[in-house]
């Protein structure tokens, strides 16, 4: 073996020269070429490490928002299939669970849900279910949830559809932005925007559409505390009041009723506006309140108003012929829940019939204040703090069925038109000229504003309508609609009774002698019979008639009795009240 290795180095001694040289040079430019490729490696290292100094945070925040996409992703996918596999609880299972002690997230879920499958009904429905128990599980959880009553929630929900139901009640969760509106009679609101900015206040135009209201996002100081609010430089107040003043649009040297003021910041503004010219006759049914209205009217330089205390329902009575009109009516305050979380709860069905009953009279009552022949006016502004439709289309359509009154255009740039169908309860077509203000829609409160311009001074005559009769209690109605039964029915079987008996001289005389056949004295018989229970019938039906007439006489009589008693007896307590001041002096 060792003979052979020697053998072997001995053959590659004897090499060629060339041979060897040219193997001895393969063998460095492999070794070089080794050396370039590790120093090659050194110098990507390097630049990773350079990048990774720079880049590293960037690629693990793009690595995150990745996995965050398919998080995302999967949730959504997880959600589709629980809304698929969604089961309506019965309203026994609800009572059953025990809504005080159920948890909040769980009926958002559970709202969420059936908003869901209310969108996609027919998919994804739960089989043998209807819509309507859907909707009445909906309405028992918002109800929980946002603490509203039935009929607050049922208004609602006829109101807005279910994407934009939501949105209204979660707007009235949160507070509206603070505005104030600017005095033109005392200052610009370019110098009140500045003076306020000095004083630490944050603050921007309220809109385009305004040239005198500022919106506060953040204060420093109080508000309704600073020189320039004592000095009668603005005044606090809601951006949806600035509307009605701008859609009556008062000018200098009118003659305006302002019918229920307090607290008087539409008055106010109404008297800037015509620059403390003509008359602004300010008008409120609460004493106690003008008190309020006396005061800021003061601060803020107002000299061309009167204050009165008058019922609105009688006020034509008292004085008429302006030339506009402005009727701010008291409503249920459901645009306004924001400000008042009360009225999610303690408003029924008869608070709604009793407002609109009321704000009815009243429409009437500005309508017959207002000269039609006017040179500058005859308008009239009807708007309230409510976005119920009973309260504002059915009261502006009831006023243009009762008065020579035409709708205008409000003279506001936005806002939605009112309704002219709602329901299936059409109302007239010019409503659409109305505009609707909502708090998730405009980021004001909620409020509705009608315009109407009187034709003429004539009232129509007056029309049997069922909205015409003034509301009564429950006995007084019951009573009056007995009484009307009974009056048309007794009217309608005299009547009857009147025709069916027979005419005199039409009846056709025997013969002489003749006696007449079986048959034809049997007919007589039975027209005899009949003339005779038709003679009853009269005779009874005059009967009631009387005594219904006897009835009512009776009634007059007692209640002019009870008016002389209560008479007499307040005479009496004056008559002792004097004796007992005569017997002190």
């Amino acid at each position: 073996m060792e003979e052979d290795e020697e053998d072997e180095v001995d053959g590659e001694d004897d090499a060629p020269p060339s041979k060897k040289a040219k193997a001895a040079k393969q063998a460095m430019d492999d070794l070089f070429d080794e050396e370039d490729i590790e120093d090659d490696e050194d110098d990507d290292d390097e630049e990773d490490e350079d990048e990774l100094a720079v880049e590293r945070a960037a690629r693990e925040l793009e690595a995150a928002e990745e996995e965050d996409a398919r998080l995302a992703e999967e949730e959504l996918q997880t959600n589709i299939a629980e809304s698929k596999r969604f089961v309506l609880p019965s309203g026994q299972e609800i009572e059953a669970g025990g809504r005080v002690s159920e948890d909040l997230s769980v009926i958002q879920m559970r709202i969420r849900d059936n908003l869901n499958t209310l969108r996609n009904f027919k998919e994804l429905r739960e089989e043998g279910r209807s819509r309507t128990e859907y909707l009445q599980v909906l309405q028992a959880d918002l109800c929980f949830y946002y603490g509203y009553n039935d009929c607050m929630m049922e208004r609602f929900m006829q109101l807005f559809g279910l994407d934009e139901l939501i949105e209204a009640l979660e707007a009235n969760e949160v507070e509206r932005p603070v505005t104030i509106r600017t005095n033109t009679l005392k200052t610009r609101r370019r110098d009140l925007a500045q003076a306020l900015i000095n004083r630490g206040v944050s603050l921007d135009p309220v809109g385009k559409w305004s040239k005198v209201g500022l919106v506060i996002f953040e204060s420093s100081v109080p508000i309704g505390a600073t020189p320039e609010y004592l000095a009668g430089h603005y005044l606090v107040q809601s951006a949806s009041s600035f509307l009605p003043v701008m859609a009556l649009s008062p000018l200098p040297n009118e003659k305006v009723l302002d019918m229920a003021a307090a607290p008087g910041g539409k008055t106010t503004h109404m008297a800037a506006m015509m620059k403390n010219t003509g008359m602004v006759v300010v008008n409120d049914f609460n004493k106690a309140r003008t008190k309020s209205l006396f005061g800021n009217i003061h601060r803020l330089g107002c000299t061309n108003t009167v204050i009165c205390n008058y019922d609105g329902r009688e006020f034509p009575k008292v004085l008429g012929g302006f030339d506009r009109v402005l009727l701010d009516a008291p409503c249920s305050g459901s645009g306004v829940i924001a400000k008042d979380p009360g009225a999610k709860n303690n408003k029924s069905e008869d608070d709604f019939m009793r407002c609109s009953t009321l704000q009815k009279e009243l429409i009437l009552s500005a309508i017959d204040s207002v000269d039609a022949n006017s040179k500058t006016g005859g308008f009239i502004v009807y708007s309230t703090c409510s976005i119920m439709v009973d309260e504002n289309e059915s009261v502006v359509d009831y006023a243009l069925r009762k008065r020579n009154v035409k709708l205008v255009d409000t003279g506001l740039d936005f806002g939605r038109p009112g309704f002219t169908n709602f329901r299936g309860k059409r109302f007239h077509p010019t409503l659409e000229k109305t505009r609707r203000y909502y708090p998730h829609a405009h980021n004001m409160d909620g409020f509705y504003v009608a315009k109407l311009q009187k034709l003429s001074n004539e009232i129509p005559k007056r029309q049997p309508d069922e909205e015409d009769e003034a509301p009564k209690s429950n006995g007084q109605a019951t009573a009056a609609k007995g009484s009307a039964a009974q009056n048309g029915a007794a009217a309608a079987n005299a009547a009857k009774a009147k025709r069916k008996l027979p005419k005199p001289g039409k009846a056709r005389a025997a013969p002489a002698g003749s006696l007449p056949s079986a048959p034809e004295a049997d007919a007589d018989q039975k027209t005899k019979r009949k003339v005779k229970r038709l003679q009853d019938t009269t005779v009874e039906v005059e009967g009631l008639e009387a005594k219904s007439h006897r009835q009512q006489r009776q009634e007059r009589k007692h209640e002019r009795r009870q008016a002389k008693r209560g008479a007499a007896a307040a005479g009496g307590s004056n008559k002792a009240a004097k004796q007992r001041k005569a017997g002190s002096a």
